[in-house]
């Protein structure tokens, strides 16, 4: 079992007493018709799920919690799934999310009542397994963990739509850096493998929520540089990629006081058995 999944299965034991609804009892699943990705939202509350223009894979990760980018851990995936956008509505059974849950408590009810939405409307049948993979670990290096802790408490973390305050939330990537309010180190590894060459495992052992603020790094492995005779591209906000003075990935976590290091660990791997595109409810 991994750390994530071992968090998630003591967070659902630690819920108060109340009937665990095995599906949402309304439920609607249509195409989006706006195409707008910039239009993309998706909001959690207690008892109820909301989205719109959201990518399926969106959802699909939020749900199985890999990656967003390419990811050897992730297998068969078509296409479709990658760039068709939904619009979601579903309602959970009339208390079964009692008052006064965190937000990682509503997650960890969420998730299984949208394991099962995938598997009714879209038919996704995903396996999961843990085999012993090469892996970086991330772990506190040498002096100590440089962290800010975040200012807010995780029994405080805000319900609700996702947004640059919301807890477990990291905004940026490899051009732009790391900006978190109040995020755990489960939560950076499970971030960070969106541009690493092979998963990432917490290790650390730091317990709590952190506040992260970093400028951005250069790929671990370059692209080759362009042609020529080919018009530069628009600048993306990442900058140039190919700038030496750029720090890595790994000077970046040394910064704050953790070290990248390559080594095997247990990693969660999901094949995607069998998917359908849904039809109309």
């Amino acid at each position: 079992m991994s750390v994530r999944t071992g968090l998630l299965a003591c967070a659902l034991l630690a819920l108060p007493a109340a009937a665990q609804p095995q599906a949402f009892d309304v439920v609607s699943v249509k195409p989006d018709k706006n195409g707008d990705p910039r239009q993309m939202r998706m909001q959690v509350l207690p008892g109820r799920f909301s989205a719109t223009g959201l990518p399926l894979r969106v959802l699909i990760g939020y749900v199985y919690e890999f990656p967003m980018n390419p990811s050897s851990r992730v297998i068969g995936i078509p296409d479709w799934v990658n760039h068709e956008m939904f619009d979601i509505e579903a309602k959970a059974p009339e208390g079964s999310f009692p008052p006064g849950l965190s937000a990682a408590q509503v997650k960890a009810r969420m998730q299984p009542l949208l394991r099962r939405l995938l598997a009714d409307y879209f038919k996704l049948n995903m396996r999961v397994e843990t085999k012993e993979l090469p892996a970086y670990l991330l772990t506190v290096a040498p002096g100590g963990p440089k962290l800010e802790p975040s200012a807010t408490a995780e029994k405080d973390c805000p319900v609700g739509p996702m947004s640059a305050e919301t807890c477990h939330q990291i905004n940026g990537g490899m051009g732009r850096g790391l900006h978190a309010k109040a995020v755990t180190m489960a939560d950076v590894a499970h971030h960070i493998e969106n541009w690493t060459d092979l998963p990432v495992l917490d290790r650390t052992g730091l317990p709590g929520l952190y506040a992260i603020d970093t400028e951005g790094w250069i790929p671990m492995n370059l692209p080759p540089p362009p042609p020529t005779n080919i018009p530069a591209v628009r600048p993306n906000g990442d900058g140039d990629m190919s700038d030496p003075a750029r720090p890595t990935l790994f000077v970046i976590l040394r910064r704050l006081g953790l070290d990248l290091k390559k080594d095997k660990g247990p990693v969660e791997t999901f094949t995607v058995e069998h998917i359908e595109k849904p039809a109309g409810n």
